[in-house]
């Protein structure tokens, strides 16, 4: 299994951090997405490393920015 985090900007609420979710679990690979509003981060977890452009773009759909910690 594979884990992968990204900080996320803009999120403020149990809302945007459902938006995150549906938007990343779409992304093919991903098994598991965990997101904190008030920590401002999001757990990726795979079973083979995802494509970090397309869970940045998942992120972006849902109106937030993200980038790999």
């Amino acid at each position: 299994m594979t884990t992968t985090e990204f900080s996320v900007t803009g999120m403020t609420c149990s809302h945007c951090e459902s938006a995150v979710r549906t938007e990343v679990s779409a992304v093919p690979g991903v098994t598991g997405v965990e997101v904190s509003a008030a920590e401002g981060t999001l757990t990726v977890l795979s079973d083979a490393p995802v494509d970090d452009a397309a869970v940045r773009g998942a992120v972006s759909e849902a109106g937030y920015d993200a980038v790999r910690v």
